[in-house]
């Protein structure tokens, strides 16, 4: 085994990525390597208030002790659907981001069916598709997201596939969004050819520049399953998110559920609801943290490394994803070098969506959302040391 992969020596992000490594980081080295949020961007006062309210209602708190129904409770689903603008028996609230994903392929996508994905992909997506497949056909994101014009082209010449997955907004890791056209044909080439689009969507709050490229034309589909969480928002440890599946699909989601797990933790629930009045808010200091963070990252790199890498700004979420412009330059060195030097990111190799993909091989991904304006600075101080 050649390249980054095989150099791996467990590198462990907190969400159990591994990047790979010949190198012991520093005991100080600043990690850029999650889709982590800030500490400062999640609302402890308000969840200890909602806490302490549900705790200090007799009723509520007995309930929230009890079972939910297998689809969430009714409180929280209707405040979702108000905002995703669909009827709430379409919402189905899970354990997570990666719950609903692996509810989704279980429920639509069949031993040895070939899955359409991004390329670059997101990890997880790969790790929850291996419940049911590992056939896939990967399809390159480009400046606007998921090519529709390929995978159109591979379906025409003979190709079927059970499923396409996307992340539409600030994708990870390729940080671009897949335009309004795009959804449109997207859904079109759904409905002609019969297969389920798997929308994977947790940063869509996050938008801090730009518009947004909306997501009524999956919830108008009865062939997209919109998935959603609270991870990116209200933090990870959670573990709640929610499904818009199609009025079709909800039945069948729920009988597998019932194998599963049951339902979401109630208490989860209860206090996830109590802060419904505050969540606006909470996405909205977010954004304004996130808006300066990626801004000094984006600086930072033009100053030290003035172009070193190919750059466009993020309108939103947590990641950079730039490319090496000096083609001469060894991916896989630089990483050693920078590990040394005590800054870690994820090199681009990690997301190909498969072995003999090249196109993610030059790219670094830069995870900026946990880390303070003078951490990323003394980040990119360090890469600029790596590369000379």
């Amino acid at each position: 085994m050649t390249g980054l992969t095989g150099l791996a020596r467990g590198l462990s992000a907190p969400n159990g990525f591994v990047v790979a490594s010949q190198v012991a980081p520093p005991p100080d080295a600043i990690r850029l390597l999650s889709g982590i949020p800030a500490p400062e961007a999640l609302p402890v006062d308000a969840i200890a208030r909602a806490s302490a309210a549900l705790w200090q209602d007799p009723a509520a708190a007995v309930a929230a002790l009890q079972y939910s129904p297998a689809p969430g409770s009714a409180t929280l689903r209707n405040w979702i659907a108000e905002r995703e603008g669909v009827d709430p028996g379409r919402i189905v609230v899970t354990n997570g981001g990666m719950h609903g994903l692996t509810l989704a392929v279980l429920t639509v996508v069949e031993r040895g069916d070939t899955v359409a994905v991004d390329d670059p992909v997101f990890p997880g997506f790969r790790w929850a598709l291996e419940v049911s497949t590992n056939r896939i056909l990967p399809v390159p994101v480009l400046a606007d997201g998921f090519d529709v014009d390929h995978l159109a082209g591979r379906l025409a010449a003979g190709d079927r596939i059970a499923a396409a997955y996307t992340v539409p907004d600030f994708h990870n890791p390729a940080q671009v969004s897949l335009s309004a056209a795009k959804r449109a044909a997207l859904v079109g080439l759904a409905e002609r050819y019969g297969f389920y689009l798997l929308v994977d969507d947790p940063y869509r709050e996050l938008r801090f520049a730009g518009a947004d490229q909306g997501v009524a034309v999956f919830h108008d589909s009865d062939r997209a399953i919109h998935v959603n969480s609270f991870t990116k928002t209200l933090g990870p440890g959670w573990r709640a998110g929610w499904m818009v599946l199609p009025e079709h699909l909800v039945d069948p989601v729920i009988r597998l559920r019932n194998r599963l797990d049951v339902h979401t933790s109630s208490v989860t629930q209860a206090i996830v609801e109590r802060l419904a009045g505050e969540f606006d808010g909470v996405v909205h200091r977010a954004r304004a943290l996130y808006r300066e963070r990626a801004a000094v990252l984006v600086g930072a790199l033009h100053e030290h490394l003035p172009g070193a890498f190919e750059i466009h700004t993020p309108e939103g979420g947590l990641f950079l994803w730039a490319r090496l412009a000096d083609e001469s330059a060894d991916p896989a060195a630089l990483f050693r070098r920078a590990v040394a030097a005590g800054v870690v990111y994820q090199p681009g190799e990690y997301f190909a969506a498969g072995p003999e993909q090249q196109s993610a091989a030059r790219h670094l991904r830069f995870a900026y959302g946990d880390r303070t304006p003078d951490e990323l600075r003394e980040a990119v101080r360090r890469l600029a040391v790596a590369f000379r």
